[in-house]
């Protein structure tokens, strides 16, 4: 399949302005700051930045690095002027400009000085155009991230203070429960779940976000009044999936506080507060949630942030066992996407896994439901040996990096297979990461496994050697198209894929927003780069359309069954990047401005049915019922339902902060209800827009569960 290629909107140099004017210092020289901005930014640095960007500087996922090799190579030809311009305007996460000169002047001394730079008598002010490589060397003096104490002691700069941040302080079981006449959940019921559940991520194993509830209608929705509220820890990010089992809601809150709530009253039933506490207070980076739980038996799974996996018991919330997903070390490890249980097994993913010169790697994971005991594992990254372990480049095991899975994936019964997306390879720039133009798989893949042995059955790389952040990690969706067993997913890149399931052979693909980072894709599915992509330099800016915000990310499409509708969130954004994933954002030609776009495609054809365009981004992901209606939430607060048949709003409210995570609807004693979260968060979806919406104000609390339903008969 082709797509017309598309041209370069404007160049780097053109929509950043000139360089400021440089003065040449000599390498080693004392830099324009001095020891006491060093101080300062030190400790403003643990306050606003580490909680990304980490405290040694190396950044993770959507943070770059700001120190070290990475970090000079995309800042050492500029200025500390540009830098100063970068760090004021965008910073901290979600809150651009907000922190006064004095602080961002002395953030800079401290990066500078991080980077090399020896401190001077002159201190640095927000005019000062230095050329970076004239007083730094990319290497960070030994001890910098710890301070003094009075008494001749270094120690790490101090938390920021909680605030009013609810981090929890006691952990265990804070409120046994006693939930009277539970259903066991057994593969049968997996399989065919109740209208009125919601036992995993996307409701069934298929992944369609679907649900057969129709007391809720076009004709009615309109009159939905707020039943209950329910308020939950004040930190880390919001981007969970409630849980309904017969009648009961299970959530998970930051600190890994897993809470049961009375679905008809909002009566707290039990809570279990696993812990640890949140790395920092306020909202953090995207590696600090978990996105759903997962049932069977009488036990409720969990998988944490900090890499473990937790059984509990449903209707009392005591600990039934524990096991590591990984070993922990700093930085290494963890998990986000949730739990899928298939065949008495918990499968898990990893996130946040393998540096550069170690043996660490992501891989997907199994457990056995009732004993936690580990029955195998699947490594994410094509190692020499394997299957697609010659596209690497070379590259020996120690360096293939990345590959993450952080969403659950899908399953198919008939077929006994497993669908995982798996996310780029890292570095995510190809000259950095040393992978020439090599595939690097299994990144950028969907990944059919075994549920069984974890044996892998096929994958289908969709962005081979990407580049740009723009990864394809996202839901698979398995939907039948007479006898054809299909997959559908979309990723960053805003290509909706079709391919065969039994054998992942490519079907059709579709262009869903702009993008100029292909030229075309050919008939086997492969995509070929725009030559300056291929060719790419560390200091040279390159253009992409959509950026790393992605034309679709982790906010899930619905798949409205009976109409053969598919609903996808979109984002029209577009990026010009340096190779240490510096990022100036601009709109998206043909967008006029609305960078939020909800979308409907029929799957059989592909073809579009209808869209519906805002200035906001949608932030969490779509459902849709046989009532015929759907819903969603929205970045500036707004959470709606829409017709599935026209894409028109049919009712819509204005929550307290923005509209975040995974709505479900649930059913109890016949009456069905749709709940909802707020809070914040949210990874590239959530952040990269507040630099270009600064018209949109939102408080920084405001983490609750919303359950909505139509008024009382009377």
């Amino acid at each position: 399949m082709m797509f017309k290629k598309s041209i370069l909107l404007a160049s780097a140099a053109a929509l950043l302005g000139a360089a400021l004017g440089t003065v040449a210092f000599g390498q080693g020289a004392a830099g324009p700051f001095t020891q006491a901005q060093v101080d300062a930014g030190r400790q403003a640095f643990a306050d606003n930045c580490s909680a990304c960007h980490l405290a040694d500087l190396a950044g993770t996922n959507d943070a770059p690095a700001l120190a070290g090799s990475a970090f000079m190579g995309a800042w050492g030809k500029r200025t500390t002027g540009e830098l100063y311009s970068k760090i004021s305007k965008t910073m901290p996460l979600g809150r651009g400009a907000s922190l006064d000169e004095a602080t961002y002047t002395s953030l800079v001394a401290y990066i500078l000085r991080a980077n090399g730079a020896t401190p001077g008598t002159t201190a640095f002010t927000s005019s000062t155009a230095v050329a970076v490589s004239s007083i730094a060397n990319g290497k960070m003096p030994a001890g910098l991230n710890t301070i003094r104490t009075a008494t001749g002691q270094t120690v790490p700069p101090r938390r920021p203070d909680p605030g009013r941040f609810s981090l929890p302080t006691k952990f265990g079981l804070m409120l046994k429960g006693n939930i009277q006449n539970y259903v066991p959940v057994t593969d049968e019921i997996l399989r065919n779940p109740p209208d009125g559940d919601w036992l995993m991520f996307r409701r069934n194993y298929q992944g369609w976000s679907y649900s057969p509830l129709k007391e809720i209608s076009t004709d009615n929705v309109s009159k939905l009044t707020l039943k209950w509220m329910w308020s939950m820890p004040e930190n880390g990010t919001m981007e969970i999936t409630p849980m309904v089992h017969n009648g009961i809601i299970y959530v998970w809150g930051t600190g890994n506080t897993i809470q049961a709530l009375n679905g008809k009253t909002g009566e707290l039933l039990w809570e279990n507060r696993l812990g640890p506490a949140p790395r920092a207070p306020g909202p953090g980076p995207s590696t600090e949630e978990t996105r759903a739980l997962g049932f069977w038996g009488n036990n409720l799974y969990v998988n944490t942030p900090y890499g473990m996996v937790y059984a509990l018991d449903a209707r009392t919330g005591e600990e039934i066992w524990k096991n590591n997903i990984v070993d922990y070390k700093p930085g290494i490890g963890g998990s986000t996407g949730g739990v899928i249980v298939i065949n008495g097994k918990v499968l898990v993913g990893m996130t946040n896994c393998g540096r550069p010169n170690n043996d660490d790697h992501c891989y997907i994971s199994a457990y056995d439901a009732k004993t936690g005991k580990r029955d195998w594992k699947f490594v994410t990254v094509a190692l020499k040996g394997d299957p697609g372990g010659d596209s690497w480049g070379g590259l020996p095991d120690n360096m293939r990096k990345g590959a993450e899975t952080w969403i659950a994936g899908t399953f198919d019964p008939d077929l006994n297979t497993t669908y995982w997306g798996v996310a780029q390879a890292k570095p995510w720039r190809r000259d950095l990461r040393g992978s020439a133009a090599g595939d690097t798989n299994y990144a950028n893949s969907t990944i059919a496994l075994d549920p069984d042995t974890g044996k892998l059955k096929w994958f289908f790389q969709h962005g081979p050697g990407e580049s740009l952040d723009l990864d394809e990690v996202y839901e698979r969706v398995l939907i039948n198209h007479g006898e054809q067993k299909t997959l559908m997913t979309i990723g960053k890149a805003g290509i909706l894929w079709k391919l065969d399931r039994v054998n992942g052979k490519f079907i059709a693909a579709k262009e869903t927003v702009f993008q100029n980072i292909w030229s075309a894709i050919d008939k086997n599915g492969r995509p070929a780069y725009r030559k300056d992509i291929v060719d790419q330099k560390v200091d040279q800016w390159l253009s992409s359309c959509p950026g790393p915000e992605g034309g679709h990310d982790w906010q899930a499409t619905s798949y409205h069954q009976p109409s053969d509708t598919l609903i996808i969130p979109l984002s029209q954004s577009c990026v010009f990047m340096l190779g240490n994933g510096s990022q100036t954002y601009f709109e998206m030609p043909g967008s006029d401005g609305n960078m939020g776009r909800l979308s409907a495609y029929r799957t059989n054809d592909m073809k579009p049915l209808w869209s519906f365009q805002q200035r906001a981004p949608f932030l969490t992901g779509v459902i849709s019922t046989a009532g015929n209606v759907a819903f969603v939430g929205d970045f500036d607060r707004v959470f709606r339902a829409v017709d599935v048949r026209t894409g028109n709003t049919l009712w819509k409210i204005r929550l307290g902060t923005t509209v975040q995570g995974f709505p479900v609807t649930f059913s109890v004693d016949g009456k069905q209800y749709v709940a909802v979260t707020t809070g914040l968060g949210g990874g590239s979806p959530e952040a990269k827009p507040s630099t270009m919406l600064t018209e949109v104000h939102r408080p920084p609390n405001g983490y609750n569960l919303f359950v909505f339903g139509l008024p009382d008969d009377k």
